[in-house]
């Protein structure tokens, strides 16, 4: 009967020690309750004051969450030190950078990307529907997140890359303004009049309608001795789009194209001289009808 006699006395010991912190863990379990109503509360106050600012959607909801995490944080703390009295603010603080140590070592490509999307949000340069190009990708701006990028390729393809891609490597940025310039080559012949070869190309683009001629200049150059030809360089301005770019120059090449056609300047096909060592006879028809006779 001992043996039971001696876990008798060990139950009532741990039902008179719970007896007694009882009260703190009730007093605990009241300041984690605080702490819920008190989240909550900061989560609705932060939302209503961060939504005039001018901050993106998703640097607000982070916002939010590190003030609710914060707020959690020092409720835990404050309660287990309540439920434990032996637990001190020291030995909790050292015990969560430890913890921090091994779970930043453990999820490092996560963090990075994270501090990534927080550097991103921050900055204003990329824009949600901004056409960007990085690392072989290009594609418009869907969602900005925490810790990754949603990009639409031309072809419909959805693109996820981890932040840390876009913050560490060259962005090109291509709808950063609402227009850009582009540029063709086009080709005349040796024998035309280069000054009246570029008149008629340069009215031909100033014509045209997705070219922007009133605020940016356009500019014909003429840019290199060719193989066949004098080759122009054409330059103008118009929307910053991918299809604005490409709708753009299908106007151009066409309007180029019509009007030298009706000034007469030539747009030569390549030509090639052949040289030989040797004189080499031609036959002519007149020759060929003869021998057949």
């Amino acid at each position: 009967m001992e043996p039971i006699n001696i876990l008798v006395a060990q139950l009532r010991d741990i039902a008179r020690g719970a007896i007694e912190v009882m009260p703190q863990l009730l007093i605990a379990l009241v300041i984690i309750l605080l702490t819920y109503a008190f989240a909550k509360l900061a989560k609705n106050i932060a939302q209503r004051i961060l939504k005039k600012t001018k901050l993106r959607k998703s640097l607000i909801n982070l916002l939010i969450l590190f003030s609710s995490i914060a707020i959690w944080i020092i409720g835990i703390m404050i309660a287990a030190i309540i439920a434990f009295p032996g637990l001190t603010p020291t030995k909790m603080l050292a015990g969560l950078g430890i913890g921090s140590v091994a779970i930043g070592f453990a999820f490092k490509d996560i963090f990075e990307n994270f501090l990534a999307g927080i550097i991103i949000l921050i900055r204003k340069e990329m824009r949600i529907n901004d056409f960007i190009a990085c690392e072989g990708y290009e594609g418009t701006v869907e969602t900005i997140l925490v810790r990754e990028t949603h990009i639409r390729q031309p072809d419909g393809e959805l693109v996820i890359l981890p932040n840390s891609i876009l913050f560490k490597n060259p962005l090109t940025i291509r709808t950063d303004l609402d227009q850009r310039r582009t540029t063709i080559v086009c080709g005349v012949g040796y024998g035309e009049n280069v000054d009246e070869a570029r008149a008629v190309i340069k009215q031909a683009v100033t014509d045209c309608k997705t070219v922007i001629s009133d605020s940016r200049p356009v500019q014909i150059f003429a840019n290199e001795f060719a193989d066949s030809s004098i080759n122009f360089e054409v330059t103008w301005w118009t929307g910053s789009k991918p299809l604005d770019i490409r709708e753009s120059r299908d106007e151009v090449v066409a309007a180029v194209k019509s009007a030298l056609d009706k000034s007469g300047i030539e747009i030569p096909f390549p030509y090639r001289t052949l040289t030989f060592n040797q004189p080499i006879s031609v036959n002519t028809d007149k020759q060929q009808d003869k021998s057949s006779e």
